[in-house]
C-alpha cells in the first residue's frame, strides 16, 4: 500500500509520574488502511490513541495529521478535522431511540456549534438528516432498532450503534478501543462485518486483544510492549516476528 501517512508520530512521550506509559513512539497510519494494535495490558495501547485523539497532550514529541501537527490540538479540534473515536465502554445516549442518536451525533459533527435540545428534536427530521442517518442504520444493520430506546439493546447492538455514529459524520480516520470488549464470537463476527464494508474506504485504527478476529481483515498489525512498539506490518510476519514471541506471546500463554 503506498498512500500517504494520515496519521503520523515522531517520537511521542506520555508519562504518569514516574511511569512511562508511552515511549519514543515513532508510528504511520496511511490513507485507507486498516491497522490493528495488540499487547498486553499495561502495554501503553490506550494511552497512545488517547495522544492520537487528543485526549491525552505528549510530554514530548509531535502528532501530525496529514502533514500538519496537531499536538497541542483538543479532541473536539481534532474531531472537527476528521478523526472520530469509539471508546472501551460504550458512548450512546441510553434514553434516547437508535435513530435519536445517530441523528444527534450527525448534527453536532454537521452544525459544529452548540445546541438546545429543542433546536434538535425541531430538526432531527431534516430531509437531509434523515437520509444520511438512515443510510448509516442499514449499512450498519441495525435499521430495525432505529425505534427501540438503547438502554433496552444488547452490548453487541450498542457497539454498532456506537461504530455508526462515530462513521456517520464520515471522518477520514476512526479509531476504535477495543470494539469487541464484552462480545460473544457471533457478536465479534457482526461488528468485523460491519468494519469489513469501510476497509480500505476509510482509515482505521483499532486496539484489540482477539488477534484471530483480526487476522483476516487488517492490512498491518502492530505490536505494543512496555510502551513501544516492538513491530509493526503484515500480520504473519509480525505474530512470528522473535521480538514479538519473546515479549507478547510469553506474557500470553
Amino acid at each position: 500500500m503506498n498512500n500517504h501517512a494520515v496519521i503520523t508520530t515522531k517520537g511521542v512521550t506520555k508519562r504518569f509520574g514516574d511511569f512511562t506509559a508511552v515511549n519514543q513512539v515513532d508510528f504511520e497510519l496511511k490513507e485507507k488502511e486498516t491497522l490493528g494494535i495488540i499487547g498486553p495490558n499495561g502495554a501503553g495501547k490506550t494511552t497512545f490513541i488517547n495522544l492520537i485523539s487528543g485526549f491525552y497532550l505528549p510530554d514530548e514529541g509531535q502528532v501530525l495529521f496529514n502533514g500538519v501537527d496537531i499536538t497541542r490540538l483538543s479532541s473536539a479540534q481534532r474531531v472537527a478535522l476528521g478523526i472520530s473515536r469509539t471508546f472501551q465502554l460504550v458512548h450512546v445516549f441510553d434514553n434516547l431511540n437508535v435513530y435519536e442518536n445517530l441523528g444527534l451525533s450527525y448534527y453536532r459533527k454537521r452544525e459544529n456549534k452548540p445546541f438546545t435540545f429543542r433546536m434538535f428534536t425541531s430538526r432531527l427530521w431534516q430531509s437531509d438528516i434523515r437520509r444520511k442517518v438512515e443510510e448509516y442504520l442499514k449499512m450498519m444493520d441495525i435499521a430495525h432498532l432505529k425505534d427501540e430506546i438503547v438502554g433496552n439493546l444488547p452490548l453487541g447492538s450498542k457497539k454498532r450503534l456506537e461504530i455508526a455514529m462515530a462513521f456517520v459524520s464520515e471522518p477520514q480516520v476512526i479509531v476504535l478501543d477495543e470494539p469487541f470488549s464484552g462480545l460473544g464470537d457471533q457478536e465479534i463476527d457482526e461488528v468485523v462485518g460491519v468494519l469489513k464494508k469501510f476497509s480500505h474506504d476509510k482509515t482505521l485504527l483499532l486496539i484489540e486483544h482477539k488477534v484471530s478476529k483480526l487476522e483476516d481483515f487488517v492490512d498491518r498489525l502492530a505490536v505494543m510492549h512496555e510502551g513501544e512498539i516492538i513491530c509493526c506490518g503484515p500480520c504473519e510476519s509480525t505474530l512470528n516476528d522473535p521480538e514479538v514471541r519473546r515479549c507478547y506471546w510469553k506474557l500470553n500463554t
